[in-house]
Order: C-alpha cells, then sequence, then structure tokens
C-alpha cells in the first residue's frame, strides 16, 4: 500500500529536525520503501510517499520524528486503482 505522509515542523523544531535529517535519520527502517519526498520551499514542512505491507512500522517511524513534526498520513490509490472502483461504483451514470 502507498501512504503520502505531510508534515509541518514544530515551532522551535528545525535545528533538531534538520540535524536528524541529515545525519539519515529520515531514511525509513525496512520494510518501507520511500518513493519520494518533497519539501516545500519555505522550509515549513513537505510531503513523503511510502510503501509498506506494514502499517505498525510506519506509524513507528512516524512517531520517532512526532516531537519535532505534526505529521498526517493518508492511504493513497493511483488512477489504475481508482477509475476502476468508480467505474464499479458510478458505472455510466
Amino acid at each position: 500500500m502507498k501512504i503520502m505522509s505531510t508534515y509541518s515542523l514544530r515551532a522551535g523544531c528545525v535545528p533538531e529536525a534538520a540535524n536528524r535529517f541529515i545525519s539519515g535519520k529520515g531514511t525509513p527502517p525496512a520494510g518501507i520503501t520511500l518513493l519520494g519526498r518533497w519539501h516545500k520551499s519555505d522550509s515549513s514542512g513537505g510531503y513523503a510517499l511510502y510503501e509498506t505491507d506494514d502499517p505498525a512500522k510506519l506509524f513507528e517511524f512516524a512517531a520517532s520524528w512526532s516531537d519535532v513534526l505534526e505529521l498526517h498520513s493518508h492511504l493513497v490509490v493511483e488512477d489504475d486503482v481508482a477509475g476502476p472502483a468508480l467505474a464499479k461504483i458510478y458505472g455510466g451514470k
């Protein structure tokens, strides 16, 4: 499954978050694949797209950042999945 996470830096936490990221702690553990990460140009936060079959691992990874980031994660599907599902429900209506 693919999960899109958005994050915002908590007030006063930029130095700590930057140090963790630079030291490699932004790399997810085994069992989670980082498909892409994008940073807002104002350094206020960003987006990360993960793939995993173990949401508990993603929860643990997110929790390790929760003191410096406000995180929101959403299960996402691509067009090739959404289209057939919509056709099945609304099929030509």
